[in-house]
């Protein structure tokens, strides 16, 4: 008995034998297939605010401002050349890069959200930060969000701020509710005020009016100063990084730094004073700059840089009207038509810059027409995964012009822009049509007047006239009636992808 029990009949013996290796076999594949499977990438996602292409030197070599670690960046990886933000002011630019739909198609027609408005993105739409969320991305947001928190107008911010960006795919919020020049002035942390606006800050006038720098009137919580959101932000961004690193290693992130600067309040620290050509506004720039190099350093230092995607842009072109231009000598949306809030290019025709190692090929540039909202569907081809129909309506695929790729065509049929005013335009090839007169309705001071040589909107042909100078309209009836159809279509039917 005991001699049978330590020597199984030799056909047992054979099956478990072979049973065994079959299963060693199909793990040891499963390990390969395992290994030989890319690791998707950590994604830093850097918003400057008010950023002109001009202001970087890697885009406009006649700067009057520093930009040391914008043109590293740009040095290793792609610099786009023809990038645009869906809106040429901040909140609806904001609703586009994160749920790759443009903003006009929500209950924001025209404008810019304020301090005390209810969220703008609906409970049930993807986002960036929702997408990756899924597929096993830690989630992070420090900066300026500006985009609706809470759900009563005016908010009481004694109470849980939601919904906000933990209820759209963020795990980690930090930040300003609003522009750094819109009440109220707190700092809040994920769905809690740091500190409450129990006190008051009167008005203030800006720089070019002879004051310490613009922001409205109203409840600010007692130690809160507007010189330290940046500063503060940029140390919250850094933690982020350290916590990640050390408590989960290996896990990917996905970290959105939609900054407060260069927009007003222009208040740089000390540190750098005088360090532009270009006035306050220079010198902040100069400081929204070294956050980037902050940024940098830290992936470095935390050895994540060789996986990790990071892109640097800005909502929409630069605040910087003709007076300016006129003072300084500097272009803050080099030779474009308009600034920040216009409907011309230099409303929305904003920097973009991607680094990725062994991905995105050093000191490359690509001539590809791209949008913001494109962020969501880029995000989907990385993790690998289809953009449903009720997401993403308005985002294509940039993936394969990161990895330098040659494009029969380009990836985009047609880019709409939007202004302040809510005045539309739509670019299709080398041909802009700008449905209606005027360049937008941004109460500062204007940098052109609105075009009047076309009864019924403006026609530039952009691969000759990128000053949109000549005004195409009645002698392209059929480009414009082109055009205005496409317009007409991706207004009705809800999308453009």
């Amino acid at each position: 008995m005991n001699a049978n029990r330590s020597n199984p009949p030799q056909g047992i013996t054979t099956f478990v034998l072979a049973s065994l290796l079959a299963i060693l076999s199909i793990s040891c594949a499963n390990q390969a297939e395992g290994a030989e499977k890319p690791r998707v990438p950590n994604i830093v996602l850097i918003l400057a605010d008010d950023l002109g292409s001009g202001d970087l030197g890697c885009y406009n070599q006649e700067s009057k401002i520093p930009t040391a670690n914008l043109d590293r960046l740009a040095a290793e990886g792609m610099r786009f050349t023809d990038a645009h933000s869906p809106s040429s002011v901040c909140t609806p630019t904001r609703y586009g890069l994160l749920t790759g739909r443009y903003a006009w198609r929500t209950r924001l027609k025209q404008g810019v959200f304020q301090g005390y408005d209810t969220p703008l993105i609906e409970p049930e739409r993807m986002t960036v930060a929702s997408l990756l969320k899924k597929h096993g991305y830690a989630t992070g947001c420090v900066g300026k969000w500006h985009l609706g928190l809470g759900s009563e107008k005016p908010t009481d911010y004694a109470k849980p701020l939601k919904p906000g960006p933990n209820s759209v795919g963020f795990d980690y919020f930090f930040g300003i509710p609003a522009s750094l020049d819109m009440i109220p002035y707190v700092f809040v942390e994920n769905e809690r005020c740091v500190e409450q606006p129990t006190a008051k800050i009167e008005d203030s006038k800006g720089q070019r009016e002879g004051g310490l720098g613009f922001w409205r009137g109203g409840p600010i919580a007692p130690s809160f100063k507007h010189v330290d959101v940046l500063p503060v932000c940029m140390r919250k961004t850094l933690d982020f990084l350290d916590k990640h690193a050390k408590d989960t290693p290996g896990k990917p992130f996905f970290l959105y730094v939609p900054l407060s600067g260069p927009h007003t309040p222009w208040l740089p620290t000390k540190d750098f004073e005088g360090k532009s050509k270009a006035g306050a506004y220079g010198d902040f720039t100069v400081q929204v700059d070294h956050g980037v190099g902050e940024v940098l350093t830290a992936l470095d230092r935390l050895k994540l840089r060789d996986n990790t995607l990071v892109i640097v842009t800005s909502d929409n072109g630069g605040h910087w009207p003709v007076e300016d231009i006129k003072k300084f000598g500097h272009r803050s949306n080099g030779g474009y038509r308009g600034q920040k809030a216009d409907i011309h290019e230099g409303g929305h025709r904003v920097p973009f810059i991607a680094r990725w190692p062994g991905k995105i090929k050093p000191g490359t540039t690509s001539d590809q027409t791209i949008c913001l909202t494109d962020v969501l569907a880029t995000c989907a081809a990385i993790v690998e995964e289809k953009l449903p129909d009720n997401a993403g309506e308005d985002s294509y695929s940039i993936l394969p012009a990161l990895r330098g790729e040659q494009l029969e065509k380009p990836f985009r049929e047609a880019t709409v822009h939007h202004s302040a005013s809510g005045l539309f335009a739509i670019r299709q090839g080398h041909w802009k049509l700008i449905d209606g007169l005027g360049s937008g309705g941004f109460t500062a001071p204007r940098t052109e007047k609105p075009a009047a040589d076309g009864p019924a909107g403006q026609l530039y042909n952009l691969a000759d006239d990128l000053q949109e100078q000549h005004n195409l309209y009645l002698k392209q009836p059929e480009v414009v009636a082109r055009l205005q159809a496409l317009l007409k279509q991706y207004q009705e039917k809800g999308r453009s992808r």
